[in-house]
């Protein structure tokens, strides 16, 4: 066997084998931060959605929150097919990799085994002696002492790689358990999240079987609280443009320039509003977005199409509403036949929490991070307590989920 040539195929498969199981480890680990996040959402639907008598809630209502429900779930059990389809394929690469292993060990433990039985016949000093004496010039002689030497030091490096090269089959075959343990345990725990689902499916359809007669009224609710949406939405966009057109007037700009004009202190408060992107604090204590920001589908109808300004979090009766980072009230808006909602601008930045029964604060107040500001309004006709969230930089809608800290 060619001693470097050996050690150079083997430090590349290492380096090879070792890029292949990070890469597969990470997204493992990414997979696995999403999966837990979700099952942490499930505890949070089943607390505040789930743990109330089903008569406090109106029959749409209740479709609503399964529909929320099923789709969190059939996102569970595709992460979990997903990690359990990864962890089939780092299964295979592994046991490709013992076989490998298995057969380089035996090569080595072959080598090493020729080299013993040489070492033995030729044993004595006396022949190693004569070896070097039989040399016709010292020029020979030095060369044949410097060959001893490296046999000798080869024979070392072949019994430590043999010590390596099983330490790393070992250490494999540990990986390899593990990794079959961790997929028995994923296809366990899909098994039983399939078997929520069709127990939710099931519930779904005798809730629509119950409702069937009513359409013509929940269709009426829909357009009604559609019409009360749009209103807001007027209402909001008015106001941003107002406070926008007043920050211009107030720095001597004739014509609005559709943002803010901002003073050095605003400027650092938008500054440090931007870097906390994903660090933001949740309005309210506890809590799940029950409808997503932009275009969507409807939770009562998947066959409409939604287009959201915000996020809705459902919470608990009775949440209190915490600014999620300093700034001033800029406007408390009451809506004609709708519940208020509080304006806070952080320099160019506004946060909007609409679905208010009470205001804690008034126009003008400067409020700080984790300031309780008001109190979430409870539909008791449908038994559900939804915040509205929304953020904008000057009349820009963006995402609040992805300003948002992860529960």
């Amino acid at each position: 066997m060619n001693t470097k040539r050996f050690y150079t195929t083997l430090i590349l498969t290492l380096i090879l084998s070792c890029f292949a199981l990070s890469a597969q480890s990470d997204k493992q680990k990414k997979l696995e931060k999403q999966r837990q996040q979700i099952i942490k959402e499930m505890k949070q639907i089943n607390a505040l959605l789930f743990t109330k008598k089903k008569e406090e809630k109106s029959a749409i209502t209740l479709i609503e929150d399964l529909n929320y429900k099923v789709n969190v779930r059939k996102n569970l059990i595709r992460i979990t097919n997903e990690q359990a389809n990864l962890l089939t394929r780092e299964i295979n690469n592994n046991q490709k990799e013992i076989t490998s292993l298995r057969t380089q060990l035996q090569e080595l433990k072959d080598d090493y085994a020729a080299m013993v039985v040489k070492s033995y016949k030729s044993k004595s000093e006396q022949s190693k002696v004569m070896f070097l004496l039989s040399s016709d010039n010292f020029q020979q002689a030095y060369k044949r002492l410097q060959y001893i030497k490296q046999y000798r030091a080869y024979q070392k490096e072949q019994g430590e790689a043999i010590k390596t090269k099983t330490k790393e089959l070992q250490d494999r075959n540990i990986q390899l358990s593990k990794q079959k343990e961790d997929k028995k345990k994923l296809i366990e725990e899909n098994r039983i999240a399939k078997r929520e689902l069709e127990g939710e499916l099931k519930q779904r359809e005798v809730l629509m079987a119950s409702i069937k007669s009513d359409m013509g009224k929940f269709a009426a609710q829909i357009k009604k609280k559609k019409q009360e949406a749009d209103r807001l939405d007027k209402e909001i966009n008015r106001l941003i443009k107002e406070a926008i057109a007043a920050s211009n007037k107030k720095a001597g700009n004739k014509s609005s320039t559709g943002k803010f004009v901002l003073t050095p202190e605003a400027k650092k408060l938008a500054s440090n509003f931007e870097a906390n992107k994903g660090k933001l604090g949740w309005p309210v204590s506890r809590g799940v977005i029950k409808a997503k920001f932009g275009k969507g589908r409807s939770l009562t109808d998947s066959s409409v199409e939604v287009n959201n300004p915000g996020i809705k979090i459902a919470t608990e009766k009775g949440a209190v509403v915490k600014a999620v980072f300093d700034g001033e009230v800029s406007q408390i808006l009451v809506i004609k036949r709708g519940n208020p909602a509080i304006m806070i601008r952080h320099g160019d930045y506004l946060t909007i929490y609409t679905n208010l029964s009470k205001i804690f604060v008034k126009k003008g107040d400067k409020v700080k991070t984790g300031e309780m500001i008001g109190e979430v309004f409870t539909n008791k006709i449908k038994g559900e307590t939804l915040l509205g969230l929304r953020i904008y930089k000057n009349n820009k809608m963006l995402n609040p989920e992805s300003w948002l800290t992860k529960f």
